[in-house]
């Protein structure tokens, strides 16, 4: 059983009602005496942060050397005129400000120069089963002929490019142009509509888009070209529209505006001087996505963001030159960015990327990979793990079974997205990790830029479903409504009280947007005069572990108890049916909100609704009990891997659903619609049970 009953009795009355977790896994000798960095590095960094990330700086090639390694102006009061009221200025910060560097450079070229350029950069494989193998040299040579051709297209320092392809080496190769000649690219999933893409144009300005003719999704070509021209139709700033020809589709074509790439980029020169950038030079925009609001553009710099990006994923993940890393994400999320491009890049390392989804055409087709070119590194996201589980069971098609799969070269496992279950978090060490493997639990936004809290594989005691603790230059709490640090335990909202090298400096286009979402409600607070904001709550355990509670809009108000989605959705996938669920607060005339919780079935088949209010009722008490349990066939996601909780409350309430641009899966919703009409026709789990 994953859980314990915390709450319950007159004398416990002001504790929370809280998912026990009890297991921990400390790292192996073996694992510890090989890794990159031991347990001094917290108290080194503890002793001077700013120091410690001057140290972490020099791991990189800079052109020109910093002369100030950290400023920062936290918002602050000021008066307005003739009476008007106070307002609060606009943060600032700066990292290594002075300095210069180019950060394409830094990913291909020095290891290039160092005689590593044989080595095997990219592991392409397509969904249909094409394959490359990109060594850093021929990736230094392609890189070379896209900056070469950006620049024949105008595209200047500073010009923003957005790119709307799915994951293929042109997608790297022209982030990486764009970083080298110092324009500012936007990576944007390649499955969105046209008026996403259309608002990513119009936000910054873009002067090119980049695109394909097609993308192979599920087993079928899926012509992408027209939704291109429909994104860019009539947006001024927008000069070009190069497309790289993927499916060989007959395609729309504006002469003059469209340019294919095996034109305009193959026949360029694969030589390329790169000119050094100032660190505080912008070298990406990344958009926020969700159900509500306008999407934020962040931006993040080149000097910071490539000093965190690369020393956490060199220490969190132990990156030794002889890895193969596979970073499962899309590589237009920030996960991707960091832990697909700039991260292992910039540690000269061999890493898969695969253009497809799980199950095409099969459902081993990871395992498959993992096999194929001896993954060592595998970095996912809970939601994949627990459709393994759904698909899999325990039994997963490993060593020695039929038709399997030798999935022995790994030797570290990855998780990020939301907070992990604690059983998927065991099945994954397990099933993938052969039960001895670290599993490396990273939490991170895309406002942070890099993992924020995670643990070192060899020096962290793992806890399952906790990310641990704050990397080594990070400061994370959890405070109060106030601003105070709660007692452990205690439920609250996660920030960070000082600023770090990969933070996002602003949104584009609309700073007081970024001061008002991250630093106003705690302007004024701490050592640093403001505390960043994640969105996020969170408690802390005895032993100082974090545990992520998820958004804190995700909370259920139960009679004035607040209980956490991810902790209920925990206690329910421990139970052998459950698969994956989804936990969400709907409307209730007595108690406010009510638990509702969707359930996808698991391998060892079903359970009664009764026995899984029962289960959680152990695990948490007897508050946290869905009054609502709907089966479902699948549960609705954004194409990060984070369930859509706001829109199963709005499909069982019969509201008007909000923005669905970010669905992984918009199938999903019709099948959630259909299964909370039959569950309502038929008062399917209406009575709570005591």
């Amino acid at each position: 059983m994953s859980g314990t009953v915390t709450t319950g009795t007159a004398a416990e009355a002001d504790a929370e009602a809280r998912l026990s977790e009890t297991r921990s896994f400390a790292p192996s000798p073996e694992f510890a005496a090989q890794a990159n960095v031991d347990a001094s590095v917290y108290e080194l960094a503890s002793a001077d942060p700013i120091a410690f990330w001057e140290r972490a700086a020099e791991r990189l090639d800079w052109a020109e050397r910093w002369r100030t390694a950290h400023t920062w102006a936290p918002p602050v009061a000021v008066a307005g005129a003739n009476g008007a009221p106070a307002s609060l200025t606009i943060p600032e910060a700066t990292w290594f400000a002075g300095g210069r560097l180019n950060v394409a450079a830094n990913c291909l070229d020095r290891h290039v120069a160092a005689g590593r350029g044989g080595r095997v950069a990219l592991f392409f494989e397509g969904e249909p089963g094409d394959r490359q193998a990109v060594t850093y040299a021929e990736l230094q040579r392609r890189v070379a002929r896209a900056a070469n051709g950006l620049t024949a297209l105008g595209i200047e320092p500073g010009d923003r490019v957005v790119v709307y392809l799915p994951v293929l080496v042109e997608t790297v190769v022209i982030a990486l142009a764009c970083a080298r000649i110092g324009a500012v690219h936007s990576l944007v999933f390649g499955g969105f509509s046209a008026e996403a893409v259309r608002f990513r144009l119009e936000d910054t300005g873009a002067k090119l888009l980049v695109t394909s003719d097609g993308q192979h999704r599920r087993g079928t070509q899926v012509e992408v070209k027209s939704i291109a021209d429909e994104a860019v139709r009539d947006l001024p700033a927008l000069e070009h529209v190069l497309v790289v020809r993927r499916t060989g589709q007959n395609v729309p074509w504006t002469d003059g505006r469209d340019l294919w790439w095996h034109d305009a980029i193959d026949a360029q020169p694969d030589t390329h001087d790169a000119e050094a950038f100032d660190a505080e030079h912008p070298l990406f925009i990344i958009y926020t996505s969700g159900t509500t609001g306008k999407p934020k553009g962040l931006v993040h710099t080149s000097g910071g963001y490539l000093t965190h990006a690369s020393w956490a994923h060199w220490a969190h993940f132990d990156a030794k030159p002889d890895d193969v890393h596979w970073c499962t994400a899309d590589l237009a999320w920030v996960t991707a960015h960091t832990y697909e491009i700039y991260g292992p890049l910039s540690n000269g390392l061999t890493q898969v990327i695969y253009e497809g989804t799980p199950d095409a055409p099969h459902r081993e087709r990871h395992l498959e990979i993992i096999e194929r070119y001896g993954v060592t590194v595998y970095y996912t996201a809970p939601t994949l793990i627990r459709t393994f589980m759904t698909w899999f069971g325990d039994e997963l098609p490993g060593a020695g079974q039929p038709g399997s799969h030798d999935l022995s070269s790994i030797r570290l496992l990855g998780t990020v997205g939301e907070a992990i279950n604690p059983e998927a978090w065991v099945w994954f060490r397990r099933n993938f990790g052969r039960d001895e493997t670290p599993v490396v639990d990273t939490w991170w936004q895309s406002e942070t830029g890099a993992a924020m809290i995670a643990p070192l594989p060899g020096v962290t005691t793992l806890k399952p479903g906790s990310a641990t603790v704050a990397l080594p230059g990070i400061d994370i709490a959890v405070v109060d409504e106030a601003g105070d640090p709660v007692a452990p335990g205690r439920a609250g909202a996660l920030v960070a009280r000082r600023p770090w090298p990969g933070m996002a400096r602003t949104v584009w286009g609309d700073p007081e947007r970024y001061r008002d979402s991250y630093w106003a409600p705690f302007a004024g607070r701490g050592e640093h005069g403001a505390y960043y904001v994640a969105g996020d709550g969170a408690t802390i355990d005895a032993d100082g572990c974090i545990w992520i509670l998820g958004r804190l809009d995700d909370v259920v108000n139960v009679s004035g108890h607040r209980l956490s989605t991810i902790e209920i959705e925990s206690s329910l996938v421990a139970h052998p049916a459950v698969g994956e669920a989804g936990v969400t607060g709907v409307s209730d005339p007595l108690t406010g909100q009510a638990v509702a919780a969707f359930v996808v079935d698991g391998a060892a088949g079903e359970a009664a609704h009764d026995e899984l209010r029962a289960q959680v009722a152990r695990d948490i008490g007897p508050i946290a009990k869905p009054k609502i349990v709907v089966r479902v066939p699948e549960l609705p996601k954004t194409r990060s891997g984070k369930i859509l909780r706001r829109l199963l409350a709005q499909l069982w309430q019969g509201d008007t659903l909000g923005d669905t641009t970010s669905l992984q899966n918009p199938w999903a919703v019709d099948g959630v619609r259909e299964a909370v009409r039959l569950a309502q026709q038929h008062h399917v789990s209406a009575k709570e049970t005591t």
